[in-house]
Parts: structure tokens; C-alpha cells; sequence
């Protein structure tokens, strides 16, 4: 059985940044008085983590514990970078979200997205103590750079010409509806990203993965679990979740990257991020088409994960589904093209395509319908225990 280390004692760059944290906090409207008794705690999975590198030209060989161990300084910069955008959309989700707290429709859902602000944060930590004290000056500016960015999503902005990395932690979480498609759809693309992490060749990296998966794994779930009982209560018609359904699917797909990236390839290469399944799967990895490949086993998981909510559903209401991966997408091959959310190309002209987009994806009249139906029992009662 593997353990998990917790550290108590940080080095005085870390120190500093907590100041910055806390900083943060009040900056964008999060009360630190709403942790409660929470603690952020650094914790590492060493035993799951491994001793060798796992795969890539590499494969066989000790894992690194130490910048300096990392052959090249191409290297060190590809291991900052995914260790600051993981950190950067932990942050961004809290600022995305906070500001629900008070429009709650159960205790256990006030509850369930307290514990996801907190662990979140504590993520966001994590990532930040790994830049802090493995990358000497180079990691401590990017930890700044956490708490220097803000999404544009979030109600009391920061700097403006500064948004978040990555396109789904900059769109606007408005209501409940948006709050548990996030957590179910882009929560459990963070699961595949956390997932790949894990067999990092940068042992420090791959330890802190584990604890984080657990985490997450919650997450993930209260947004499953959100949808299943808004289908059961049945006040919220289907086609007006399928609209929230086809905006956070094509989103949460833009997420896995460009297609036939060579920074894919190289990160394979050096061990530092595997594929999803890299220690279930016996076949050789299409270095080539790494993002596509984790993007299909994501995207036939949401199929999957649809069928169960689809069992909650009435009879009479028309059968929730997951729109083509060719739909409204900003990045891949896909980008910019236009397709129905079945898949097939769109023969109209623009103003066609802007109404379709209007007709498919939420708006405002969507919005006050929503407003309107929130003054319901709109959600199944979930008691919450401790």
C-alpha cells in the first residue's frame, strides 16, 4: 500500500508566496473565513509515483528528483510550463465559482462546492510549491504569475489584459446549471490531464498526482451527480440542458490541445507526460497524435457517462446527448469550421450560423428562462452528511 507524505515546514520562498496567496484571496472576492477549519496541506505520493521512467527514449532509466537532474533546460522550461498551467486552472476555477456560494439550492451542494474552492486551492498550492522549491528563481516567478492572472470569467476582476491560460477557465460559470456541467465535463478533463502527470519522469511532479486524483475524483462527481438529479426532478426541459451540454463538451475538447502536437511528441519523449492509460494500455503510443488519442478515450467516456444520466430522464422529454467532437471548436482540427452539433458540415450563410449558434448554445433568453425555473424545487434534495 502506497503512503502519502505531507509537508509542514516551508522554505522561505514558499513563505512568501503564501503571503501572495492570501493576497490573492481577498483580491478576487474569496472570503478565507469560509475554509473554516480546512488546511492546505502539501501532500506526495511517492510509492505510486515510481522510481523509473516509465516511457519515452528515457524509458528505464531513475527518475528525476531535482531540476538539475533534468538533461536539458528545453526540458526544465516544458515541466514549468505544465506544471504553471495546471496551477493556473486550479486558481481559475475558484474564481469562477465562488461567487455561488450564496444562491445554493441545498445545503449539500453549498457544501460539496466549498469542499471542491478548497481543494482546488489546495491543488493550486501544490503546483505552486513544486515551482517554488524545484526551479530555483524561474519557478518562483511563475508561481507569482498563479496569483497575477485572473479569468475573465470571475465577477471582481484583476488585471484585465491578464485572463487565465486556457479557454474554458475564462468563460463566465453563471448559475448552478453551468456549475455542475463544469464540474462533470471540465472537471474530468482535469482527471486525464492529473492522470497523464502521473507517470512524470520528474518524480515530484508524478507524487503529487495521486493525492490530487482522489480530489478530484469528488469533483467530478458532484457534477455527475448534479445532472442525474436535475433529470430526475424534471423541471429544467432537456433541451435547455443540452444547450449547456453542447457549450462545456466543445470547450472541455479544445482542452486536450492541438492535434499532431510536436510539444505532445517532445513531452513523450523526455517521459514527461504520458498518455491516460500509459500503464494499462500493452500498445506502443502514437507519438504523433498523443492529444488525440486522450481526447477520444474523453470524449467516449462523456457517451457513457450521458447514458446513466439519460436513465434519470422522463419519457416525455427528448434524450440528452453529446454533441459531435466537430462542433464549435477553438482549437484542433476542427477550429473555426462549422458543423451542426451532429457533425454534419453547415451549408448556411453567416447569419444563419450566428442564429444557429444562438438556437444551440445558452443565451440571454435562455438565462432568464433559467431564473425563472431556479425559483423551483429545480434539483433533486440531497441531504449532506459529514
Amino acid at each position: 500500500m502506497s503512503t502519502t507524505d505531507t509537508v509542514d515546514v516551508y522554505a522561505p520562498n514558499f513563505e512568501a508566496w503564501i503571503d501572495q496567496f492570501q493576497e490573492w484571496q481577498t483580491r478576487i472576492g474569496f472570503d478565507p473565513s469560509w475554509l473554516g477549519d480546512y488546511r492546505f496541506e502539501i501532500k506526495f505520493d511517492w510509492d505510486t509515483a515510481g522510481d523509473t521512467i516509465e516511457f519515452g527514449d528515457f524509458e528505464g532509466m531513475p527518475k528525476w528528483d531535482r531540476r538539475m537532474q533534468v538533461p536539458q533546460q528545453t526540458v526544465r522550461d516544458a515541466i514549468i510550463n505544465m506544471v504553471s498551467v495546471q496551477g493556473d486552472t486550479e486558481f481559475a476555477s475558484v474564481e469562477q465559482q465562488w461567487h455561488l456560494l450564496d444562491s445554493a439550492p441545498t445545503e449539500y451542494d453549498r457544501k460539496s462546492a466549498m469542499r471542491i474552492m478548497c481543494e482546488e486551492q489546495r491543488h493550486g498550492w501544490q503546483m505552486a510549491y513544486v515551482l517554488c522549491n524545484y526551479f530555483g528563481d524561474q519557478g518562483i516567478r511563475e508561481a507569482q504569475k498563479l496569483l497575477e492572472r485572473n479569468s475573465s470569467a470571475n465577477p471582481i476582476r484583476g488585471e484585465e489584459d491578464r485572463p487565465r491560460l486556457l479557454g474554458s477557465f475564462n468563460e463566465p460559470i453563471d448559475h448552478w446549471l453551468d456549475f455542475f456541467c463544469f464540474t462533470h465535463f471540465i472537471d474530468r478533463d482535469g482527471k486525464y490531464q492529473l492522470k497523464m502527470l502521473s507517470t512524470s519522469s520528474f518524480k515530484p511532479l508524478a507524487a503529487s498526482m495521486g493525492p490530487m486524483l482522489k480530489e478530484e475524483s469528488f469533483h467530478l462527481g458532484t457534477g455527475a451527480n448534479g445532472l442525474r438529479r436535475i433529470v430526475t426532478q424534471g423541471v429544467i426541459p432537456c433541451s435547455l440542458i443540452q444547450k449547456h451540454i453542447n457549450k462545456w463538451v466543445s470547450t472541455g475538447l479544445d482542452l486536450f490541445g492541438v492535434d499532431e502536437s510536436t510539444s505532445a511528441q517532445w513531452a513523450y519523449v523526455y517521459g514527461i507526460k504520458g498518455r491516460f492509460d500509459e500503464r494499462e494500455s500493452d500498445k506502443p503510443a502514437d507519438r504523433e497524435h498523443l492529444n488525440e488519442a486522450s481526447r477520444a478515450l474523453y470524449f467516449e467516456e462523456l457517451h457513457k457517462e450521458m447514458e446513466r444520466i439519460n436513465a434519470r430522464r422522463n419519457d416525455s422529454e427528448p434524450a440528452l446527448f453529446i454533441p459531435s467532437d466537430k462542433f464549435n471548436r477553438s482549437v484542433g482540427k476542427f477550429q473555426g469550421d462549422r458543423h451542426d452539433v451532429h457533425g454534419n458540415p453547415f451549408e448556411g450563410n453567416d447569419a444563419e450560423w450566428e442564429q444557429y449558434l444562438y438556437d444551440t448554445l445558452p443565451n440571454a433568453d435562455d438565462d432568464a428562462q433559467l431564473q425563472e425555473y431556479f425559483k423551483e424545487e429545480w434539483i433533486q434534495y440531497r441531504e449532506w452528511k459529514e
